[in-house]
């Protein structure tokens, strides 16, 4: 089938004003596209697309389909929908039903497709089933359950008691938080075992490490507890003196203990969400007044925002934030993530938004930075939004690949993101849920957004 001729990109943009058009089937023609199934790029490829699934992927002259509305895609990109592994999404509480909306609406923008909320709500749930019915655009979503924690889980019985009621209520994850003895650890850990849901997080200081990523945990976040694992002294693990995430005893770290503990991350697959830019902007030295004037902040709550400015200027006038305090630690992350990732450790996009100066969608492009800054490829860049993430749930082939049987949920933008990154921060257009959106449908969201919180 020869395909459907426009004049330009532009007027492929404006003319096709409805994604709604698009919600059964659509070929792009004479498009280049990164499957993640290698490094490779099919250039001057077409993609076939029914009912939000890849129906065949070949070059234009071997698809041949008749009746339906074909896309000219010449000079553009495609890859697979970008996965945020370590997103929040709002209560209801906070700014309201329309906030959470406009947060997925962030992601989307972005090219993220996907996300792993890690701090749970029962409004998630009912908001995930929403986006899969149709009724609400976003990302598709993995959500965990309410934070188990040495607050919440008041003894080992109880702990076993949430895990049940979590993956009764249809919870996808478990998200630990500090402040767990290694009793109501281990109990959480065998009944998720039992109940066959994943779990992971932060790691407690009484558990450890060693304890956690043997007893089962499917996700470190933040890269926790390794820097704790390389301190041979524990004392000088004392919280009223050695930092938030102690990162003022950095200098104490015997880097020669790293190997044992990449052996056993890999033995117990276990999967890491690093987070980097989390600790350049939340727990760096660069000035609060200057993130705060950064331009993605304006899509958000003024008093969101000012929340965000006070809890780091406090963290500033303490002096912990000090550049020469804040430096060692930020260069420690940076080794410890490429060693990890040189060693094969999988490694999950994630970012941690929102929180501290990190707006969804938009920070996701900051991590990736992060990572490209660290030493990572672009092509390992892109796997840990993609192929890991789907392989984290058990899920590799169904999505976060372009191939006949998978999901529809792709990206397309102007240049090949595997030889620039920044590409990606301005999507021409998505796919997902059956749905095309064009830039001019996903800017005018972000526009009404901006709009609403216009600071006077």
């Amino acid at each position: 089938m020869k395909p459907f001729k426009i004049l330009s990109w532009l007027f492929f943009l404006s003319f096709f004003t409805n994604s709604a058009l698009f919600s059964q089937e659509l070929l792009i023609n004479h498009v280049n596209i990164i499957t993640m199934e290698d490094d490779k790029v099919l250039e001057d490829h077409s993609i076939y697309v029914k009912d939000g699934v890849i129906m065949e992927i070949a070059p234009e002259e071997e698809i041949s389909v008749a009746g339906i509305r074909t896309l000219d895609g010449r000079g553009m990109y495609l890859f697979p929908g970008l996965a945020e592994f370590h997103a929040h999404i709002p209560p209801p509480e906070q700014y309201g039903e329309v906030f959470q909306e406009e947060v997925l609406w962030m992601y989307l923008a972005n090219g993220v497709l996907r996300i792993r909320s890690m701090l749970g709500h029962e409004s998630h749930l009912a908001l995930k089933d929403r986006v899969e019915k149709g009724e609400i655009s976003g990302p598709r979503m993995f959500i965990s359950g309410p934070s188990l924690n040495g607050n919440s889980v008041t003894d080992p019985d109880a702990g076993r008691q949430m895990v049940r009621d979590q993956k009764a209520a249809g919870y996808d994850h478990l998200k630990l938080h500090p402040g767990l003895d290694t009793p109501k650890f281990l109990a959480i850990a065998d009944e998720a075992k039992k109940e066959g849901i994943f779990y992971g997080g932060h790691v407690s200081m009484d558990v450890g490490l060693v304890t956690s990523v043997t007893n089962g945990y499917r996700s470190v976040e933040h890269i926790d507890g390794y820097l704790e694992a390389m301190i041979t002294d524990k004392s000088k693990l004392d919280p009223t003196k050695s930092g938030p995430f102690n990162m003022l005893v950095v200098g104490d770290v015997d880097k020669s203990l790293l190997p044992g503990l990449v052996k056993m991350t890999l033995d117990n697959k276990s999967y890491i969400a690093p987070t980097m830019t989390l600790f350049e902007r939340y727990f760096g030295f660069q000035p609060a007044y200057e993130l705060r004037q950064q331009p993605e902040m304006f899509y958000l709550p003024g008093q969101l925002v000012t929340q965000w400015f006070n809890t780091k200027t406090q963290l500033e006038s303490s002096g912990v934030l000090a550049e020469a305090k804040v430096k060692p630690y930020l260069e420690f992350r940076q080794w410890l993530f490429l060693e990890l990732h040189k060693a094969g450790v999988p490694m999950l996009m994630s970012s941690d938004s929102p929180q501290v100066f990190n707006v969804p969608g938009f920070s996701i492009h900051r991590e990736i930075e992060s990572m490209s800054k660290a030493g990572m490829s672009n092509y390992e860049i892109l796997k840990t939004g993609s192929i890991n993430c789907a392989q984290y749930f058990e899920e590799g082939g169904e999505w976060g690949v372009l191939k006949p049987g998978a999901a529809a949920e792709f990206v397309m933008v102007q240049k090949n993101p595997l030889e620039d990154l920044t590409t990606m921060q301005k999507p021409q257009a998505i796919m997902i849920g059956g749905k095309f959106m064009q830039r001019d449908e996903l800017q005018l969201q972000l526009n009404l957004i901006r709009q609403k919180y216009i600071r006077q």
